[in-house]
Order: C-alpha cells, then sequence, then structure tokens
C-alpha cells in the first residue's frame, strides 16, 4: 500500500508537531489545521485519504468537523485522536461519523498502524474503547427493536421519531434544527404533529413516554 494522504487537525502546535515528527516519512502529510473552520475547508480542498482530528476544540470541536464534512467527501476516512477516554467522546464522534479513535497516549508505532488500517478501510479503536462503542449500537439495535413492535410509534413518520428522540433527551428546538439540519419552525412543526397523535399534551409527558419506551 502506497503511503496515506494524512491530514492533522488539532489547535496545540506542540500536538501537531509531535504528530509530524512521528510520522515523518511513513505518511504523506498534506496539510494542518488548528480551528474547526479552516480545517473543513483544507479538507474539502486536499481530499486526504485519513484526516487525525482532535475532539476537542473551539466551535464545535471535533464533531463539527465531521457534521461539516458529512456527504461531502466520502472517501476521506476521519480517526479521532484525544487525550479523552470518555464514553460520550467516543460515541458522540462515531455518530457523527469518524472510523476510529484512540488516544493520545498511543505510541508511534501503534498511531502509524492505525492510520494505515483506517486509510484500508478498517475501523480502529484503543481495546477499552471498542467496549463503548460496542454497548452504544448494542443498545441502540434494542431501542430499533422495541420501536418495531410499538403501534404508537407506527403513526409517525420517521423524521418525527428523529426530532421525537432529540426533544425527548433534552434539546432545545434550535438544537435539534442544527443536529437535523432543518428550521427550528420545522422542528416546532413536528413536534406539534407527535403531541398531536401520541396524544401528549407537553414536552415533559413526551420525555415520559420516550422513556418508559427506552427510546432515549
Amino acid at each position: 500500500m502506497s503511503q496515506p494522504r494524512v491530514f492533522l487537525v488539532d489547535d496545540h502546535e506542540l500536538i501537531r508537531s509531535g504528530i509530524r515528527s512521528e510520522l515523518a516519512g511513513a505518511v504523506d502529510i498534506v496539510g494542518e489545521a488548528d480551528e474547526v473552520e479552516a480545517a473543513v475547508e483544507m479538507i474539502l480542498e486536499r481530499n486526504p485519504d485519513v484526516v487525525l482530528l482532535d475532539v476537542h476544540m473551539p466551535a464545535g470541536g471535533g464533531v463539527a468537523v465531521l457534521r461539516a464534512l458529512n456527504g461531502r467527501c466520502p472517501e476521506v476516512r476521519v480517526l479521532a485522536l484525544s487525550v479523552s477516554d470518555a464514553a460520550e467522546d467516543v460515541i458522540a464522534v462515531i455518530r457523527a461519523g469518524a472510523r476510529g479513535y484512540v488516544t493520545k497516549n498511543i505510541s508511534g508505532p501503534d498511531l502509524l498502524d492505525a492510520i494505515y488500517r483506517v486509510a484500508a478501510g478498517d475501523a480502529v479503536f484503543s481495546p477499552r474503547l471498542a467496549g463503548f462503542v460496542l454497548d452504544a449500537f448494542s443498545l441502540e439495535g434494542a431501542q430499533l427493536e422495541a420501536a418495531d413492535v410499538d403501534p404508537d410509534l407506527d403513526l409517525l413518520t420517521p423524521r418525527e421519531r428523529q426530532v421525537l428522540r432529540l426533544i425527548a433527551r433534552g434539546y432545545s428546538y434550535r438544537d435539534v434544527a442544527t443536529e437535523l439540519v432543518i428550521s427550528p419552525k420545522t422542528v416546532e412543526s413536528h413536534v406539534s404533529s407527535v403531541l398531536r397523535k401520541l396524544q401528549l399534551s407537553n414536552r415533559h409527558q413526551l420525555s415520559n413516554w420516550a422513556s418508559e419506551r427506552h427510546l432515549l
């Protein structure tokens, strides 16, 4: 396999410098960025094989980069690299589209191996983190199975189900609109329709309804 073309995204120059040093000669580093907007613009322009992406940065961090790239460069694979090994961080970036997640205490050879594996199409996780992902998606599978046999949910459109879950998790209308790339007014319309179809009166009842059915 030829050397993968790699783009670095991290808001700390010292980290980027260390990564460049570790990977020197083994990959083709085609660029780097230290903030979300520049990262998105340059990734779309340079079309790397792998983006090595920091999770925690200003302006939405790694998840914001992934969402901005969603559907615009499907051939680009993203490997998250973070100091955090928190389950919520791992699950958030995988849901947003990353192909893997490793922590910054990874050795140079292991990081290089992870980059090559992601470039080849594999999903790569540090061992402990893989368990978080499996647990999260097993739970989602159980939720979907429950949804499939619930006649009340059959009353809702797929979009209304998406809105229902996010509202029940405590998202504001504006947050739901951002997540689903629709307007807050459209979110409000969907919520009204869900409440009417399920014969509920308010968001509190909706949250309780969703919680009872393990849909959160």
